[in-house]
């Protein structure tokens, strides 16, 4: 199970990722995303979530590159 205070930053950074409709805001994205890794590695976490944020981060540069 899940710690809220886990969730709620995960939650964030895959809102943000969805929202991204530039290259330019996918780099910030992937910053954002490596950012999250290097804090939460540091107090552990599910492997699922780096796994899911790095997943929805390649799904987000595929939809994006289509639409430009």
């Amino acid at each position: 199970m899940l710690i809220q205070t886990q969730v709620d930053p995960y939650n964030k950074v895959i809102a943000t990722i969805k929202s991204c409709k530039t290259k330019e805001q996918l780099k910030g994205a992937s910053r954002m995303v490596e950012n999250f890794k290097n804090l939460y590695k540091k107090v552990g976490y599910p492997k699922v979530l780096s796994y899911s944020l790095d997943n929805t981060l390649k799904q987000q540069y595929i939809i994006t590159r289509c639409q430009l």
